[in-house]
């Protein structure tokens, strides 16, 4: 036991090694690629500079707009970009390696006016997001800050519950709360393509689950949204993950082994040849109590063993004559068994209690991308997407007097198949116009099946039984108009049809940014937001007296929501800013039911459901209940700078539903408080050497 012990408390801490085909070195290289932020376009002759270097250090892009620094020295860096016409730009911070060279894709924000006696300065700040059209309530993070923020474990949801107005709905899963709405509102997107809930031990419906399939050592800086999102995103009524997978090194192979708490891992990345600019980039994962398992090592799971395995990758194949091609995907496989009638009697149950229980859920994605450049100002990027997703979940009750008597309790299998096209075409018209258009087709075939028995009459009794299609078409624009280098308004427009029961939503978008003073700004946000019910949900259905069923929730609307957000940022100094958010949101059109719960105390709503392993099993629901969430956001902030960082947020916020009996309660998610405080200090252990020390604590209320 002891040994056991060791080993975990070895695993806990994460030890990773990098290696290359080079060996270790004390120096590395910055290299990259420098564009238009609006087109995309390689901007040539750009200058980058590694600061505090003396005699300086530098290069200029050249006419791909790539440029590359050699023999910088492994520790962290910082480079300056500047070129003519453009706001200048400073990247703190960056993480040298000895094993990894690092690779930047950077991007320039062209000025408006030029001014002699002016000069604008464009710091890297993580609280704007990358997307260029969101106004308010939105913020970039980086992958390594996935690895160093104490209890993250590389889980970017795990991340952001660090985030003002972000909470944990339980402690066992990475279901997030965004201002007291329902885990359910969120959507995940991967390299522009709408993805499923990209967790281990996931159901169908989610978007959280207990382990995080999306692999961090594959990913780049991403954004996330908490409200009133741009109108490029729909299909979501609480907030948007939008991730992005890096590219492989295109001129060096290079090999990554890990060992965490996530699992054994080992990825590889490198060029296709010397002479051309593609590159691959794959990761396997598998889990660290199933290792353990296999070598016959004891763990406190017990015989309750969590299996689970994920695969991820990308090919990028720039420079051809017909665009740029990329192929990226994901995929995973979990599963649980929790048996009871093998456990001895002091042994802790994970499961129910009296039953054995077998669980298991399987994700997949595979998306093709090509983006073609019409002209310097115009590009056209079209996604094809495959996705699949199955859940399966056996029951099986054991008999209080006779533990080898057991007898099946439920079964469910639950499976998805979604082919998606999107077509996005972005427009820089000038320096102050930039208009995103898109269309986004999705069609789902659904196989849905589960039952339980009811004792009474010893026969099973099917909740769900369809094997059926449906569909989903939306498009959307959005316009941003910059008056001046001081004043950005942001305009758009979604629209949404299900045409498997006819069910539409219309939903402008409109945000402004007004930048009063050098270093402080505020913005104001304000969109309609709309959300097909999980699909699982349309076809429940009420047995007849005739002994037939009835699918009664077929004609359900979309569930949802207004979102009106005002905020106020200061970046006080250059590594510490203060931001203070106001919001309010009404929801209308939430599926409740005209009937009491058992205990006659409450009526069921949609708005509480998404936390758990499953999407309630409710029929006969109509589209009328409403809900409402308003608070405030505060956050304190120190940059990573001179070794030391610290993330102060709070949010006071009050979330209240009314189901068919018009009374105001209190949502699953009202939590009313959270405060977190995040900070980190690394330490310098000769000259290649880091030692970081993260500690964080929550105070938050509700569950």
């Amino acid at each position: 036991m002891m040994k056991t012990k060791l080993i975990l408390l070895a695993i806990l801490f994460s030890v990773s090694t990098l290696t290359s085909l080079y060996g270790q070195t004390r120096t590395q290289t910055i290299r990259g690629k420098i564009v238009d932020k609006d087109s995309k376009m390689p901007l040539v002759g750009a200058t980058v500079v590694l600061l505090e270097t003396n005699p300086p250090i530098g290069t200029i892009s050249n006419t791909d707009g790539e440029f590359r620094l050699t023999d910088v020295p492994v520790r962290r860096q910082g480079i300056k970009i500047s070129y003519v016409g453009y706001n200048e730009k400073v990247l703190n911070n960056l993480m040298i390696v000895s094993a990894k060279e690092l690779v930047l894709n950077i991007e320039l924000e062209e000025k408006i006016l030029e001014v002699d006696e002016v000069v604008i300065k464009a710091m890297s700040r993580k609280d704007q997001a990358i997307n260029q059209m969101a106004s308010i309530s939105a913020r970039s993070f980086t992958i390594e800050e996935t690895e160093r923020f104490a209890g993250s474990l590389g889980d970017p949801a795990r991340l952001v519950a660090n985030y003002a107005g972000v909470m944990y709905a339980g402690d066992s899963r990475n279901d997030i709360v965004i201002r007291g709405n329902s885990p359910m509102g969120l959507l995940w997107r991967l390299d522009g393509v709408e993805i499923p809930n990209p967790n281990h031990f996931a159901a169908l419906g989610t978007t959280g689950g207990s382990i995080s399939m999306v692999n961090n050592n594959l990913l780049t800086n991403s954004d996330f949204f908490t409200g009133a999102f741009p109108a490029e995103y729909s299909n979501a009524t609480a907030g948007v993950f939008d991730l992005r997978l890096r590219s492989g090194n295109n001129e060096t192979r290079e090999y990554t082994g890990q060992i965490g708490l996530n699992g054994f891992e080992l990825g590889a990345e490198g060029p296709f040849s010397k002479n051309f600019k593609g590159s691959y980039l794959i990761h396997y994962r598998y889990s660290t109590y199933a290792f353990m398992d296999v070598l016959g090592i004891q763990t406190e799971a017990g015989s309750s063993i969590p299996f689970y395995q994920d695969l991820s990758f990308k090919i990028d194949l720039p420079g051809i004559k017909i665009g740029r091609i990329t192929l990226f995907g994901i995929g995973g496989l979990s599963s649980i068994t929790l048996n009871d009638s093998e456990k001895d009697s002091t042994e802790f149950s994970f499961g129910l209690a009296g039953t054995d229980t077998d669980f298991g859920s399987d994700m997949g994605i595979a998306g093709l991308s090509h983006l073609y450049y019409l002209n310097e100002k115009t590009r056209i990027k079209t996604n094809l997407s495959l996705q699949g997703t199955r859940v399966y979940t056996l029951i099986d009750s054991i008999d209080k007097d006779d533990h080898d008597h057991i007898y099946p309790f439920y079964r469910s299998h639950h499976s998805e198949v979604k082919y998606s096209i999107t077509s996005q075409l972005k427009t820089k018209f000038n320096v102050r116009n930039t208009l995103n258009t898109g269309i986004i087709f999705d069609w789902y075939n659904v196989n849905f099946v589960d039952s339980i028995l009811d004792s009474d009459i010893h026969k099973f009794e099917t909740f769900t039984s369809t094997d059926g299609n449906l569909n989903l078409f939306r498009a959307y624009a959005d316009w941003q108009y910059k008056v001046s280098e001081k004043l950005i308004l942001y305009n758009g427009l979604n629209f949404q049809y299900a045409p498997f029961n006819g069910s539409i939503a219309l939903e402008p978008r409109i945000g402004l940014k007004w930048k009063f003073a050098e270093r402080q700004s505020t913005s104001f946000g304000f969109g309609m937001h709309s959300q097909l019910q999980p699909h699982t949900v349309y076809f429940y259905q009420s047995e007849l007296p005739s002994g037939s069923y009835l699918k009664n929730n077929l004609d359900l609307d979309f569930s949802r929501s207004l979102h009106l957000v005002m905020g106020y940022d200061n970046l006080i100094r250059e590594n510490f800013r203060l931001k203070v958010e106001t919001y309010y949101q009404y929801l209308y059109g939430i599926p409740i039911t005209h009937s009491t719960d058992f205990d006659g105390s409450e009526m069921f709503s949609m708005i509480n459901a998404g936390d758990y392993f499953a999407v309630p099993s409710v029929d006969s629901l109509v589209n009328e209940g409403t809900g409402r969430n308003y608070g405030v956001e505060l956050t304190l902030e120190k940059f990573l700078n001179k070794g030391y960082y610290f993330l102060i947020t709070t949010s006071l916020f009050d979330s209240k539903y009314k189901a068919m009996d018009d009374v105001m309660r209190n949502s699953s998610f009202n939590g009313n408080h959270v405060l977190n405080i995040l900070g980190g200090r690394e330490f310098n252990i000769g000259k290649n050497n880091l030692l970081t020390l993260d500690l964080k604590t929550v105070w938050a209320g509700g569950k």
